[in-house]
């Protein structure tokens, strides 16, 4: 490989949420003493950046002037050619591509075009624990359409019931997870293609989550929910950002594409009344360094490494008796099921979770994912690194030794 994904950086006093927070309230308890905290919660990678990223952000910042700017023709360029050799993505222009500060306040900007306050808004279950909090929080009531696995226990839409809930709560707006997060789900196109006969028979607009789509695993390949049919091109807003893909997230900075004139007017005029969605010019600069020809090399070897980590950690989890997990297709994150090695075991799932935070594998609640019985765990770390994480749980909790 080109590129380093054998070395932990050392984050800690870094700005790194995903090891600083360990042992504060809402985060992962800290361990016991004689072991040390694994970071496996926060949705971000503990790998070292690409390097044309840190240097393209230190020749701008050589030099010693960061006024106002205007968005270069060079960025729309940038993210036009990054989607059509990444997603196939052809007649895309730069009046079709829009900044947001993140995704979830353009999902909610989207919203507010969309919807009223108070209305129903259709997402699907389990759920990122961002669709929620920014949904509760800006007035909207969710309803839930749950994912269900099949015999082979791989998650699928449950297309009766995303219909039944539609008409029952009078739905004009959904938000759709592509790749799904946190089941890792890379949908095919005809399973969204079936979606959005439902959604154009019911006249629903779509506000799609495509912020996992460089993130695939085992050759999985992402179609972006504009591309099925025309009216999925002309009433969906999609999101994207470099941020997930190189671990960008505290640089701030994602964009949207949207094609419908009529949406994408009133989305922009929406999102500008803060007066404070204007993009940061090292964020601009970051993505110009990612989105390279060096960024895509950088991109596969990222993805071929979390294949091999997820591979590495799933063959584990057959061990533990009770536990089930589909082996994602897109993202870096495990959906662990628990239901029956709890039960089985007679202990909760706030037991379970201490179980692995005493021994420093700092896991997930999946319950805020709207999912009794989830832990989610975060795998985009170095393999050896991984694999201490699997030994303790094997050893410790799963009682593998």
């Amino acid at each position: 490989m080109r590129f380093d994904f054998e070395t932990l950086p050392d984050r800690r006093g870094k700005d790194a949420l995903a090891w600083d927070e360990i042992g504060m309230p809402g985060a992962p308890a800290g361990p016991k003493e004689g072991f040390d905290a694994i970071p496996m919660w926060v949705a971000d990678m503990n790998f070292v950046c690409c390097p044309t990223i840190q240097e393209a952000i230190i020749r701008r910042t050589q030099h010693p002037a960061f006024g106002y700017f205007r968005i270069p023709d060079e960025y729309y360029e940038a993210v036009i050619r990054w989607q059509m050799k990444r997603n196939g993505v052809t007649g895309l222009r730069k009046e079709h591509i829009g900044y947001e500060n993140g995704v979830l306040g353009g999902v909610v900007s989207t919203l507010n075009v969309l919807c009223s306050r108070g209305d129903k808004v259709l997402v699907q279950s389990p759920c990122y624990v961002g669709f929620i909090h920014a949904l509760h929080n800006n007035g909207y009531e969710i309803v839930y359409n749950p994912l269900v696995r099949d015999e082979r226990g791989i998650w699928r839409m449950d297309y009766e019931d995303l219909e039944r809930k539609i008409v029952e709560n009078r739905i004009h707006a959904t938000i759709f997870c592509n790749p799904h997060n946190p089941c890792g789900r890379v949908w095919e196109p005809e399973e969204i293609r079936r979606a959005m006969e439902i959604f154009e028979k019911h006249q629903v607009w779509v506000i799609s989550d495509e912020i996992w789509s460089d993130i695939l695993l085992d050759g999985h390949r992402h179609t972006p929910v504009q591309s099925v049919c025309e009216y999925a091109r002309e009433h969906t807003a999609a999101f994207y950002a470099p941020s997930k893909t190189f671990n960008l997230a505290g640089l701030v900075g994602s964009y949207h594409i949207i094609y419908g004139d009529w949406l994408r007017e009133r989305q922009e005029k929406e999102a500008s009344l803060s007066h404070y969605n204007t993009m940061n010019v090292l964020s601009m600069h970051a993505l110009l360094g990612a989105y390279t020809p060096e960024g895509e090399t950088w991109v596969d070897e990222l993805c071929e490494t979390l294949s091999g980590n997820i591979r590495c950690a799933c063959e584990q989890i057959r061990s533990w008796t009770g536990v089930t997990v589909q082996r994602p297709q897109g993202t870096y994150m495990l959906f662990l099921d628990c239901r029956e090695w709890c039960k089985n075991n007679r202990k909760t799932l706030d037991e379970l979770l201490k179980m692995g935070t005493d021994v420093g594998v700092a896991w997930q609640d999946g319950r805020q994912f709207e999912y009794p019985w989830g832990i989610r765990m975060n795998l985009a770390l170095p393999r050896y690194k991984v694999q201490e994480a699997f030994d303790r749980l094997n050893r410790y909790v799963f009682d593998l030794s």
